[in-house]
Parts: structure tokens; sequence; C-alpha cells
């Protein structure tokens, strides 16, 4: 079952909803058998044998045989998810079940929110590398707001008298994102396809360093209407240069095709986070800053 992305439901509505924080890792699936697990990506790869750390779920399990919908996930040093820890997965990884489809021979997805969690608190016991994470009914604006003053992705709205609808993307489970508005330069643009192949496929963008140099950042896609694109393509191509900006230069897969500018060009984006690495992730464009305040 798939949430869609969305915004809080509406404060007359609040009590009709659970809500959980959103975890940013990777959904999985665990099949527990007796002593066996199988872990199943969303796109129904067995990956099994990359987490041996959630081998004791089994054991922590009360029932002979289960279905858990869930997550996997990395912690950084401040016991926040971190999306670039579960796909380098150097440090162990965790299993947040929030969902059970099925227990000891029965379905479980014809029942409804409320009913297949407290079976799930009941089912699963905590370990080490598995547990159980917690949800409230309503409250839903005070969660969102504190998962933002704690620097998460958001949270997750589910309708309590919901059932469990495998395969489908359903308005009954929302998914509510934080996200963060930042400043940053362009220095240059790809090459549009499609549509915007007279045009600009992405900015490539970056951020003022103490010493005069402009790190690079990444690069932001969406978030244009075509007047936008217009105008932000004239004023860039005034602009251009065969010199690259950043310091040190961006990796290879974003010079081929680019086309550097003199960057005193200043945007105003929005983003899922920035990624250890300093790049914007899932950044989408708002709109050109003010110059004289970079």
């Amino acid at each position: 079952m798939k949430a869609v992305l969305a915004q809080l439901p509406p404060d007359s509505d609040d009590d009709e909803w659970a809500y959980e924080i959103k975890w940013d890792g990777y959904r999985t699936i665990a099949y527990v058998d007796g002593s066996r697990l199988r872990l199943q990506s969303s796109n129904g790869i067995d990956v099994t044998s990359k987490y041996p750390e959630i081998g004791g779920l089994p054991a922590s399990t009360n029932a002979a045989a289960a279905i858990l919908d869930g997550e996997l996930v990395v912690l950084d040093e401040q016991a926040r998810p971190s999306f670039e820890g579960i796909q380098r997965h150097q440090s162990e990884a965790v299993f947040y079940p929030f969902d059970i489809l099925h227990i000891d021979g029965h379905d479980t997805i014809g029942l409804d929110y409320l009913q297949r969690r407290n079976l799930l608190e009941g089912v699963v016991e905590a370990g080490s590398n598995f547990l159980v994470p917690t949800h409230r009914i309503g409250g839903g604006a005070a969660l969102l707001e504190a998962t933002m003053t704690g620097g998460l992705e958001g949270v997750m709205a589910k309708r309590i008298n919901s059932i469990y609808v495998p395969g489908k993307r359903s308005k009954a489970w929302r998914k509510v994102k934080n996200r963060r508005k930042e400043t940053v330069v362009i220095g240059g643009f790809t090459t549009g396809s499609g549509s915007r192949s007279a045009t600009f496929g992405a900015l490539l963008v970056g951020v003022a360093q103490a010493d005069g140099t402009l790190r690079f950042a990444g690069g932001v896609g969406s978030g244009f209407s075509q007047l936008t694109i217009d105008s932000l393509f004239t004023s860039m191509s005034v602009l251009a240069t065969k010199h690259c900006p950043f310091t040190p230069l961006p990796p290879s897969e974003y010079r081929k095709g680019a086309t550097w500018i003199t960057p005193e060009l200043h945007a105003r984006i929005e983003i899922a986070e920035w990624t250890n690495d300093g790049l914007v992730r899932h950044a989408a464009f708002l709109g050109l800053a003010d110059d004289s305040n970079p």
C-alpha cells in the first residue's frame, strides 16, 4: 500500500487520523516463518543477505508466521534517519515495522488501521535492530512541527478506519513532507530534452564559500513554469562563459553537456535535505533571489 503526497488533514478531521514519523529509508516487507526470515524490497527483490543485522526478528516475533510492512533505516550520529546512510549501508540498519498483513495463516489486511496496529504491537517485541515505532491519534500539526525541529523528513497520516490495500496508492495514507528553503548561486545549466530541448534541463547550483570560491551543490530540475523556463534561459544565456565557476569541478556526470555561466544569479530553492556530500536532494526552484543578499 502506498501513500499520496499531500498536506495534513484539516483540523476538523484531525482525530480521524493516526500520525507516524516518516522514515527516510527503504520500504521493506519482512516474511517471518518460524525461525526463518526473508526481507523483500518494494520492487520484489530478496535483500535478506544484505541485512544480517535484522536476523533476530523471528525470535522476537510472537507468532509462528507473520508478514510485516516497514522501513529499513540507517540512523546518523544524531539518531536521525539518513537516506544516504541506508544507500551506503556503512552502519547497521534498523527495521521499523509499522503494519502487519498476515499472522499465523490469517490475512489482516481487511482489519482497520487501529486493529492492525494493536496486533502488530503484540506480535513484535523490540530488539537491538528492530522496533515498532510509536504513533498518535490526532495532533498532526504538532508532530509535523516536532519533526521539522528535529530535522526529520515529515509525517505519515493514516486514516484510522482504513483497511490495507496492497499494490494501491490510497488517499487514506498521506505522506506530509518537511521542505527546507535555501538560497544558492546558479553557475550553469544542463541541456534540456523533450519539450525543454531548446532551453535547459536543470540548473547547476553552488554555495559561496568564505574564501570566495563557489562549491558545487548539485542540480535543480523541477519547479519551473514555461514562463519561468523561458525567462531564466534568456537571463542565463547572456551570462554564458567557457569557464566553470565551481571549485572543485563538479562530478563528470554534471559536466557533460553543461553550459557554464558567470555566477551572478541567485535562486531560492526548496529541498528535502543536504546530503553528506553537500548536494541538494529533491530540489525544486522557487524563484530568483535578491542578488544583493545571496
